[in-house]
Order: structure tokens, then sequence, then C-alpha cells
């Protein structure tokens, strides 16, 4: 009868203990050595023709024992894929830059960047977001016949401080700017950096370009994962905020909430109360809501004069 006569009937953790029957018509093997390597236990107890059990350490228990895994083992291997996680964060970083064509980056300010492509914000991946603002404040900054490759690096970093934030107490945008700073970037470049959520006043074109490709590619339709029970009830606040001014006959949030349509009732609203209306919506959503960017409110207010023309 060979070892493979035996069926395993129970196991228990951290040690096990097999109930093995030898199939009829077979006899105990005289090779108790081969039915223990067959089975990789240590012991076999309970010899009779009809049953043997078996019992032994459990396979992870097994593999401690024999020093395969140990104290010195763990090391290594924690030291090794540290090492790989630091290469995949240094070529992302280096990547970004390349893709924006930004050069000169300090090695270690380029580390830094490669953090943030495991780094997001409300889902969005803080890295990619960082490649967005680059690209969209190089454009805006050729378009306007400002340095584009000055903008695209200042977008680049302009979150760098948030590889760290956890690390670091304060603002990420300051966090940012006092890195830049440490790793040789210019004044201009730390100022945008610390401006572009207004912790500090913005005092250059070019922060305020940061600011904007900031707002443009966070806040964007699907840039960030939102529940669709919390979409909907910021555009239901956004409306009912408006309906609950006097002379309001229809509201309609668009544009994903970023602007806010209000149609009033003309023989209610002048032209001149449209004006106060829209400001007063307009404090009244500051002071209730919080939001990035900016939400647009229009007052529409319609006359219409209907006469016939009879012979």
């Amino acid at each position: 009868c060979s070892p493979a006569s035996f069926i395993t009937k129970s196991t228990s953790w951290p040690t096990f203990s097999t109930t093995s029957s030898i199939l009829a018509g077979c006899t105990l093997p005289s090779d108790i050595n081969l039915i223990k390597e067959s089975l990789a236990i240590s012991r076999l107890t309970g010899l009779k023709p009809e049953r043997i059990t078996a019992s032994g350490v459990s396979s992870i228990m097994r593999l401690i024992s024999d020093g395969r895994i140990h104290p010195a083992r763990i090391e290594d291997v924690v030291e090794k894929v540290g090492q790989e996680v630091d290469l995949v964060i240094k070529e992302a970083g280096e990547q970004a830059a390349f893709d924006l064509g930004v050069h000169g980056i300090n090695h270690e300010l380029i580390k830094y960047l490669g953090r943030l492509k495991f780094r997001t914000s409300y889902a969005q991946n803080v890295l990619q977001h960082s490649v967005e603002v680059g690209f969209l404040s190089g454009i805006m900054a050729s378009e306007l016949g400002l340095n584009s490759k000055l903008a695209r690096r200042m977008g680049l970093l302009h979150d760098i401080g948030k590889a760290i934030d956890h690390e670091v107490e304060g603002p990420h945008a300051i966090i940012g700017s006092n890195l830049a700073k440490k790793f040789g970037e210019n004044s201009k470049v730390v100022h945008a950096i610390a401006a572009h959520h207004e912790d500090v006043p913005p005092n250059s074109v070019y922060a305020l370009l940061v600011q904007a490709s900031d707002s443009l590619s966070g806040a964007r339709p699907g840039a960030r994962k939102e529940l669709l029970e919390n979409y909907i009830k910021r555009l239901e606040d956004l409306e009912n905020i408006a309906n609950s001014f006097k002379g309001v006959a229809n509201t309609y949030a668009i544009q994903a909430g970023r602007e806010l349509r209000v149609i009033v009732e003309s023989n209610i609203i002048s032209d001149e109360e449209s004006v106060l209306l829209s400001r007063d919506i307009v404090r009244k959503i500051e002071e209730s809501l919080t939001f990035p960017g900016q939400i647009k409110v229009t007052v529409i207010r319609e006359t219409r004069s209907v006469e016939y023309a009879n012979k």
C-alpha cells in the first residue's frame, strides 16, 4: 500500500492531527519513515492494521522552525521592498518632470514629488493632479505671453507639501514652499506654492495662474469622487438657498453645481432688485455652504408683452 492510500480526516491549528485510513485491501506499510515524509508529519501513533493517526507541526510553524522565516530574513525582505518602492517613487517623480519639460529640480525634491503617486485627495491622485496643474498653468501663461516653463514648474510643485504633511504640522502650501526653498527653487516658485490656497496673498500673475489651474483640475466634474447622495444634496441645498428668497419662481443648479440660475417673477422683482437679489443669494451661499472654486449666480427676469391685431 502506498502513502497515497491515506485520506486526511481532520486538522487543527497551530498543530494538526490527521487520522488516515488504509484503503481496503492494503496492509500497514513497514516503512514508517516513508509515511512520515509523504504526509509531512513528525509523529505516528495508533499503529494498527486498519488505522494510523499522524500528527505534526503546521506548515507555517515548520517554515519558522527550519529557519526560513526569522527576524533577519524579515529585515532583509523589508529592506528589499523598501528599495523597490524608493525606485518607483524616484521614477514617478522623474517621469512627471519629463512630461512637463521641467528640468533642474533637485534630486531630493524629485523624490518628494514621486511620493505624490501614492497620495490621493478625494480619490484624485495628487501626482496626476500636479501634472494637470502644470500643463494648465503653462497653457495660460503662454496665452498671456508669460514664461510657460516657469508656470509649468510652479504648477508641478504646487502640492509638494502634501508629500510630508503627515510629518510636519501646518498648511501643506506653507510646508511645500519651505521644502522648495530648502532645495533651491527660486523665490517666484516658492511664493506661488505658498499662495495657491491664499495662505499668503498672491503677488504675481503666476501665483494667480496656479490658483486658477488648481481649481480647474480639482473642481472639474469627475475629478474627485463623491457619493451620489452627497452630490444631489449639494445641488438641492444650492437651489433651496435661492428658493428661500421672495419673488423666486424657479432655480436650476447646472454645470455640476458650478452655476445657479434663478428665474424671478417679473411682477414682484424689478430690474434693480434683481441685482440686489443676486448679491444676497451669493452672500448666503458663502455663509451656508462649503465648496471649491466659485459658483456663478445668474438672476433672470423676463417681461413679456402680448397683444393681438384684429380686423
